[in-house]
């Protein structure tokens, strides 16, 4: 694996810590699990690339509303139907939602909603790949790696006014 490196940057909704190669993104981690990472990744240098640069940009612009779709590099690393998953998350369009249903579908596989929700709650790069856009099907927030305030925030700055728990 190539040498990871870290910038982490203040953002509305906390510290986000964009974890990069020097091709490619590789993760946006919240603050809450970042230890986590760490523990699982010691090698990960406190370091400015161009790659988190870049990300970091994208970030910023997408938080001021300049920017509604994201095109830093980026590599996933997960299973065949994660990577399906994750990358069916960049065709839910900006201020709009899917249901975890629709998103089983969209993969081919609409019986496996629960396996969706599972492999979003795992997706390695939140907001760049758009899991805050899948809600329950009744149209309320459910689930959220970096906590239900977060996501209700993200869809809010998108426009929308997300039903809660």
């Amino acid at each position: 694996m190539a040498q990871l490196n870290v910038q982490t940057i203040s953002s509305p909704i906390g510290r986000l810590h964009l974890v990069a190669e020097p091709e490619a993104l590789r993760a946006v981690i919240f603050e809450e699990s970042w230890a986590d990472f760490k523990n699982q990744n010691p090698n990960v240098a406190q370091k400015k690339t161009d790659i988190t640069a870049l990300a970091a940009l994208q970030l910023k612009e997408y938080f001021s509303g300049r920017r509604k779709k994201f095109d830093v590099p980026y590599k996933l690393e997960g299973t065949v139907f994660q990577k399906k998953v994750w990358t069916a998350l960049r065709k839910i369009p900006y201020g709009t939602t899917h249901s975890y249903k629709q998103q089983a579908e969209a993969v081919g596989n609409p019986k496996a909603v629960r396996a969706v929700g599972g492999t979003n709650g795992r997706n390695p790069l939140a907001i760049i790949l758009p899991c805050h856009r899948v809600i329950g099907t009744s149209g309320r927030l459910t689930g959220y790696a970096g906590g239900l305030d977060k996501k209700e925030f993200l869809l809010k700055l998108e426009g929308l006014s997300p039903k809660a728990n």
